[in-house]
C-alpha cells in the first residue's frame, strides 16, 4: 500500500513494499556496511541530533519534549522535508533508522510532519 512507512528498522531486511529506502539518521548506524544496506537515499539532516538523542535515551526529558526539539530541527531543514513530501506524492516511502519502537522515534514525527505538508498542497 502506498504510503510513509516508519515500522522498519535498518536492521530488517528490504522488501518490495518498502518502496523508496531512506536513511534518516545524522551517523552511520553501527555494525552495518554500506554494501549491505539497500538505500535509496541518506538523508543525514532529518536525523536526531546526537545531543537530543542522548537526553531521550538517559531519561533526562521525557517524549513531549524530545519532539518539540525535533520539530525544530525540521523547520530549520524544511528543504529536505519538501523533498521528501515530493517524493511521498509519487510513491512509497520508508523512513529507516535504527530505533525499534516505532511511536518513540523520529521517525514517526518525521512521517506526521511529512504527511502535514501533503495535506496542505
Amino acid at each position: 500500500m502506498p504510503g510513509i512507512h516508519t515500522q522498519k528498522t535498518i536492521y530488517d531486511p528490504p522488501s518490495p513494499s518498502d518502496g523508496k529506502r531512506i536513511l534518516v539518521m545524522r551517523f552511520w548506524p553501527r555494525g552495518v556496511k554500506k554494501s549491505t544496506l539497500h538505500l535509496d537515499r541518506w538523508v543525514k539532516e532529518l536525523g536526531t541530533e546526537s545531543s537530543l538523542i542522548k537526553k531521550w535515551k538517559a531519561g533526562k526529558i521525557e517524549w513531549k519534549e524530545f519532539a518539540r526539539e525535533y520539530r525544530k530541527t525540521l523547520r530549520e531543514n524544511k528543504t529536505f522535508l519538501v523533498e521528501l513530501a515530493e517524493e511521498a506524492k509519487k510513491g512509497t516511502l520508508s523512513l529507516l533508522c535504527s530505533c525499534k519502537e516505532e511511536k518513540h522515534c523520529h521517525r514517526y514525527l518525521l512521517k506526521k510532519a511529512i504527511e502535514a505538508l501533503l495535506n496542505k498542497r
